[in-house]
């Protein structure tokens, strides 16, 4: 993934400490996000629309890999709802259609970078701590 330029808007909110009565609605629309973009097929999306730009349907579907068409459509639809992606059909005959980030699009890139950097930094780390988990004896089954 590409490293993006920090966001303003994020960097900023990084700095005050967390309210500590948080708007219920907020919440819910956070975990509602989260849900919907913390998933291994938007990220993959959004990473290869970031890397290569404009594409169509069977191009995304070429790079991202192992993703069936109604996962794709599925998740380019949801990407759609949420703004984060542009979809444009153009008037021709057999039609085309093609993808772009929005900008709101580009700055979810911008945050998933943080969490590629953290990942790169620490993947020693946790490959370890998974190494010696699965060095463990079985453990008995929880009651």
């Amino acid at each position: 993934m590409k490293r993006h330029a920090a966001d303003p808007a994020i960097e900023n909110r990084r700095k005050v400490p967390p309210p500590t009565d948080t708007d219920p609605a907020i919440e819910a629309l956070v975990q509602d996000i989260i849900a919907k973009v913390a998933d291994k097929w938007t990220m993959l999306i959004l990473e290869v629309l970031e890397e290569h730009g404009t594409l169509r349907f069977t191009q995304i579907g070429r790079l991202v890999g192992n993703i069936s068409q109604k996962m794709l459509t599925k998740t380019l639809r949801q990407m759609e709802s949420d703004g984060l992606v542009r979809r444009t059909v153009h008037p021709v005959i057999p039609p085309h259609v093609d993808y772009a980030l929005t900008n709101l699009g580009r700055t979810l890139g911008s945050a998933f970078c943080g969490v590629w950097i953290w990942a790169e930094t620490h993947h020693a780390e946790i490959e370890e701590a998974r190494r010696l988990f699965n060095e463990q004896p079985p453990r008995p089954a929880m009651e």
